[in-house]
């Protein structure tokens, strides 16, 4: 899985566009990197720029940006109305899938470590990334703005994480910026079906982290009650994380609530829309749809919809498009208006590149595996094969969930079923994978030997080339054994009307295996690292043992129901 993380740099500069589109095209060009959304505002004489990559490569994209902004930005001429303190005022990270925060922070630390040190740019660390408490809060580390930079250096308290603590002429022109780690902010209203705001912020005041100030006898018009300070006490809402207020929509003639998720694993957006629709209820309102702002992690959506799918007692093991739909319908997100998952997913906005093989369609796929390319190959069809396996048993599973009188063990099979759904994703991938790893092969041969040199940044880029091309198939047979043990529980305890297309399954899984090997043992002739090729086709043999091993035991089974 992919680590994907966004980036949102918030730079000085919201008049100039000559100015803003320099900077921006410093990532919209970088291989590999989404640009999002670019944001300028004049009055603030601030843009705020998102976009979004792979973790090896957005440090290094965010690193560029801030650099060019060092470049095109003189913050002693600087003005506007939002705090700031340096070209790039702030510079956060927010994990987006297949990364920890931790990691995050690791990454923010690195950007901060080169911004401080290759751009002699005073860093500040906050919010995850703050290396002690008074750092977490981001208007700390802003406090007293750009104006206030020489005097905050002289405070042996306030030294710059990273960079020089000198207000020294390229710093008067840079000024200093803001690095973090952070979660991901969703932007989410819930529509309702009236028009009153008070009635809207009512269900908000449920919900909300901050809730709702105490009043004498619990009602509205009762006197507020302060504590011993003289400050109003609050009843907390159900949820941390999250912030809520109603208004009116005159476009839709309906009042909405508005909530900001800050912290989505603490706080899914689906427990916040059913207990919405709770609240409305009691009094006497009800929820006709909700929307969302911007663009949305995938996870969120993929919650959701394992969400309602097992409020109703369905197998979780389908498509990620069909549980996305799932939660759009769910969720009524559709209700003002299209919700197009392609463009509205943060993951499916990104460039997806090396996906040509498995999206074409099954005829395309057999007419150019029949052609005279010699890619896609046999690896290509192993991982194939080993996909077409793993789905037959996630069929079963499915078809065993739904088996009328097995309603009490619906949810052990969507468990399993699922299992069966990641292993049918990677080997997917893996088709792309081998004939890519294929292409790298011929690529590095095709380079150019004219010099001593170049011969020899030939050889190392055709082996590196080849030790890729065997690890890949290598991971084909890997991820096609992790099957087997769906198959397996399948044939012990599936749907015996199915039984065959386990037995189906096994084969399918077993010719994957047995192809990857082959495709293994063939590009390992090429590679001249001999302990390594020694090494991966001795474990190779056993995953082949085990598999063999495994079959018997599963087509026993299968022979045993299909003779009763």
């Amino acid at each position: 899985m992919k680590k994907i993380v966004e980036c949102v740099p918030n730079i000085s500069e919201g008049n100039d566009e000559s100015v803003i589109s320099k900077i921006v095209e410093t990532v919209e060009k970088y291989p590999g990197i989404r640009l999002l959304n670019v944001d300028p505002g004049k009055a603030t004489n601030r843009t705020v720029i998102t976009f979004v990559g792979d973790a090896e490569i957005i440090v290094d994209a965010a690193f560029k940006l801030i650099s060019k902004a060092k470049e095109l930005i003189d913050m002693s001429k600087h003005f506007g109305e939002h705090p700031r303190m340096g070209a790039v005022d702030v510079c956060p990270l927010i994990p987006i899938s297949g990364i920890s925060m931790q990691e995050t922070v690791e990454l923010a630390h690195n950007l901060s470590k080169r911004v401080g040190n290759e751009l002699s740019i005073p860093v500040y660390c906050y919010e995850y990334a703050a290396k002690e408490e008074k750092r977490k809060n981001l208007a700390n580390c802003r406090s007293g703005e750009y104006e206030g930079l020489e005097n905050k250096f002289n405070d042996k308290s306030w030294k710059p994480d990273y960079g020089p603590c000198v207000f020294n002429e390229e710093v008067k022109k840079s000024g200093a910026t803001a690095i973090s780690a952070r979660d991901f902010l969703v932007a989410y209203n819930i529509n309702l079906n009236t028009t009153s705001t008070r009635r809207a912020n009512s269900v908000a005041f449920d919900l909300r982290e901050a809730g709702r100030v105490k009043r004498e006898g619990g009602k509205l018009t009762g006197k507020i009650i302060n504590d011993k300070n003289g400050n109003p006490q609050r009843i907390p809402g159900y949820f941390k994380n999250l912030k809520g207020i109603g208004w009116y929509i005159d476009e839709y003639s309906i009042a909405q609530i508005s909530y900001n998720i800050t912290n989505i694993n603490t706080t899914p957006l689906h427990e916040v829309f059913d207990k919405t629709c709770e609240r409305a209820r009691v009094r006497g309102m009800r929820v006709t749809g909700s929307e969302l702002i911007g663009l949305v992690p995938k996870k969120v959506l993929i919650d959701a919809g394992k969400y309602f799918l097992t409020k109703q007692k369905r197998s979780n093991a389908i498509p990620e498009s069909e549980i996305i739909h799932i939660a759009v319908k769910s969720l009524g997100l559709d209700e003002l208006a299209p919700f197009d998952p392609k463009v509205r997913v943060i993951e499916y906005m990104i460039d997806k590149k090396n996906k040509d093989l498995s999206k074409k369609t099954l005829l395309d796929f057999a007419h150019m595996t029949s052609s005279e390319s010699p890619a896609p190959g046999g690896g290509s069809i192993s991982a194939y094969c080993g996909a077409l396996g793993a789905s037959l048993a996630v069929m079963v599973a499915n078809l065993s969930a739904h088996k009328r009188g097995w309603d009490e063990q619906w949810e052990s099979f969507s468990k399993i079923g699922e299992k069966g759904m990641k292993i049918q994703s990677k080997l997917i991938d893996l088709v792309d994978q081998d004939t890519d790893a294929f292409n790298s092969i011929m690529n590095a041969y095709s380079m150019p030997k004219n010099t001593e040199q170049e011969k020899k940044i030939r050889y190392n880029q055709i082996q590196i080339a080849t030790k890729n091309a065997i690890k890949v198939p290598f991971e084909i047979m890997e991820i096609s054994f992790e099957s087997i043990e769906v198959i397996k529980k399948m044939a012990i305890n599936g749907n015996p009307n199915s039984i065959t297309d386990v037995g189906v399954a096994m084969h399918c899984v077993k010719a994957a295996i047995n192809g990857g090997f082959l495709n293994v043992r063939i590009n390992c002739n090429d590679l001249d690292d001999k302990d390594f090729t020694k090494g991966i086709i001795a474990e190779g043999k056993k995953i082949i043992a085990k598999t063999n091993s495994e079959e018997v035991k599963i087509f026993k089974i299968i022979d045993k129901i299909l003779s009763n």
